[in-house]
């Protein structure tokens, strides 16, 4: 009963994977294999036919499965991957000094930073390379294509926020048809013209690499893109597992995409006028329509998993302390991994249309994609090198040998993609660049803030035991006082005995750390430390993947000694108002960069889930 059970929820996982994990690399063959012989140049014969499938099919052994399958999925943090909890676990076991760290971190929030520039160009490339099939069935539909393919776009995005449930459960099914639809298209190429075969020896795609010359940086910058949504087996596992994720990958996903590239390669080879479209000359007349609905739909799920990703990213990056909050809609009342950021779909939003009616083609779009995806690649290669000596205890030169080649190939592919930076590929770099200095800006900011309250407030201890021995009337409820140091009076305290001549009963001096682990179990949920009569301080732990609640962690201190009744509670908050100063700390216009964001950073209550009935916001002005 277990074993079967336990194959059944194998099998569950392992078509959701299908339908979350790989949209975006299988939506690839609509428009690789046009680019490659294409912008790109590589002359349209039987020899480089064979030799660039050849590459693509070895690409994916190296790259996806031995790379990400095979080594990377092994550095999970507590169950979890993506550049984010990578960064935080490469940190943390590499940190030997704070130098270091920085580095380390610096270097993770710049991947994460690429991963918007993917975020926006992936829903516009799918989906326009989606809605190209429609000049196949009739040519005269050309003009067509752009509109219909920013309505399909502006309805899923409009979409969003009723949530990805009720979608999610069709993603799976419809996925693992596109994947048999794509066997099925290589196959019957593959025996019309076996020689195609010739692409599974290795040395056709060293002599296809030999062949190009400088040309090599041109063919392999097209290449890439049938390695896009790599990094999406890593970023999703916590969501999956390890086992699902290799079982799909090995069994239906990798045999699907090279039957489907050789088939494309076989139709090439038969009938070079195919290049037009050569993934939509796949099928018969009368099955193009229906292909380009099927393309659509895999090209919005695609399109889906990078939405929801940069959704779950964001939120790791506010708690991280990376980002100012924002608000965070939960869609479901089981899966607390499905949200909806109002701010950032309405961002993603604009910028996908933006450049989807900026570039106009997927083949203009296709010179912007990869550089985004590469750049994040090799960064994780460098992180995973960091793992597997210091987290993992490996000598130096056996984890120097597991990331080398790897990181080799990501070079190669950087410097690849690079020469399209003037084509577009622009686009994402300058994207992640101003979303990196915004990200660094917040955090030094905080920093700066969080060091500036420090020096000009007094200390918590000695103030309250003083304040202890006075004879102040005391409400006969429970404030709780949330700070950011929890070494010196909070404002709001100051304020309220300043103003009002009154305590509380008790009084809670609260402050909330999220640490570089996903999450922290409940018996590490709260540290409470008894400071006076009437006086605690209690600290808040959460993990980067914990969801913020505050009540439900006050409840937790009965079991520390500090009973708290919630319903005669009143939440104190500072809310301080940056002042830019010229002098130390950052350039003046980061200063500002940072007091604009933090005037419109999302409600504390909120973001906390504190009873809006019971909070009252004291303002102070703070200058860094």
């Amino acid at each position: 009963m277990n074993s079967s059970s336990g194959r059944q929820g194998l099998a569950a996982l392992t078509v959701g994977a299908i339908g979350v994990v790989y949209g975006d690399i299988g939506t690839s063959p609509l428009y690789t294999m046009k680019e490659i012989f294409g912008p790109a140049g590589v002359p349209l014969d039987a020899p480089h036919v064979v030799g660039a499938v050849s590459v693509i099919f070895w690409g994916l052994m190296a790259i996806v499965t031995l790379k990400y399958v095979v080594l990377i999925l092994r550095a999970d943090n507590r169950g979890e991957g993506g550049v984010m909890a990578l960064t935080a676990l490469a940190s943390h076991a590499a940190g030997t000094t704070a130098r270091r760290r920085q580095v380390l971190l610096l270097a993770g929030v710049f991947g994460a930073s690429l991963f918007y520039g993917d975020s926006v160009i992936t829903p516009a490339i799918s989906v326009l390379g989606a809605m190209e099939g429609l000049e196949v069935v009739a040519p005269g539909l050309e003009p067509f294509v752009l509109p219909i393919a920013v309505g399909v776009l502006a309805g899923l995005f409009l979409v969003q926020r009723r949530g990805t449930g009720a979608v999610g459960r069709l993603f799976g099914p419809v996925i693992a048809v596109w994947f048999a639809v794509l066997a099925w298209t290589g196959i019957e190429q593959i025996a019309q013209q076996p020689a195609i075969l010739a692409a599974l020896n290795p040395l056709q795609a060293i002599a296809f690499l030999r062949s190009q010359g400088w040309a090599l940086f041109l063919a392999v910058g097209a290449i890439v893109l049938a390695f896009t949504g790599a990094e999406a087996l890593y970023a999703d596992m916590g969501h999956f597992g390890k086992r699902p994720i290799r079982l799909a990958w090995l069994a239906i996903v990798l045999p699907s995409l090279a039957l489907n590239y050789m088939g494309q390669g076989a139709l090439l080879m038969r009938d070079p006028s195919a290049l037009a479209n050569p993934f939509f000359r796949l099928f018969a007349p009368a099955w193009i329509l229906p292909a380009v609905v099927l393309a659509t739909c895999a090209a919005v799920i695609a399109s889906q998993a990078v939405i929801s990703g940069a959704y779950s990213m964001t939120r790791q990056a506010m708690q991280l302390g990376f980002l100012p909050r924002m608000r965070i809609q939960h869609t479901s009342a089981k899966e607390a991994g499905q949200i909806y950021m109002p701010e950032v779909n309405r961002a993603l939003l604009v910028a996908v249309l933006a450049a989807t009616v900026g570039f106009g083609s997927s083949s203009a779009l296709g010179a912007a994609y990869g550089i985004a995806v590469t750049g994040t690649m090799l960064i994780t290669t460098l992180l995973t090198f960091f793992v597997v000596r210091h987290a993992w205890g490996y000598p130096w030169l056996l984890a120097a040998a597991a990331t080398a080649v790897f990181l080799g190939l990501d070079v190669v592919l950087v410097a690849a993609c690079s020469l399209k930076f003037f084509d577009g590929g622009w686009f994402p770099l300058v994207s992640g660049a101003a979303i990196f200095v915004v990200m660094a800006t917040w955090k030094r900011g905080r920093e700066l803030l969080i060091d500036s309250i420090r020096s000009e407030d007094p200390e918590l201890q000695a103030f309250v035991e003083a304040l202890a021995g006075e004879d102040l009337p005391r409400a006969p409820r429970t404030a709780v006082y949330a700070v950011a140091n929890p070494d010196t009076v909070p404002q709001a305290l100051l304020h309220n005995l300043k103003h009002n001549r009154v305590l509380h009963q008790r009084n809670v001096i609260l402050s909330v750390v999220f640490h570089d682990r996903p999450w922290v179990s409940f018996d590490d949920r709260v540290r409470v430390t008894p400071l006076a009569r009437g006086f605690w301080r209690v600290c808040v732990n959460y993990g980067f993947k914990n969801t913020p609640d505050i009540p439900k962690a006050l409840a937790l201190c009965r079991p520390h000694g500090l009973d708290i009744n919630l319903f005669e509670t009143s939440y104190f908050l500072s809310r301080e108002t940056v002042v830019p100063t010229r002098g130390a700390g950052m350039a003046h216009w980061r200063e500002a960069l940072f007091a604009a964001m933090s005037r419109n950073a999302g409600s504390v209550a909120e973001f906390f889930r504190l009873p809006n009935n019971c909070v009252i916001e004291l303002g102070t002005r703070v200058q860094i």
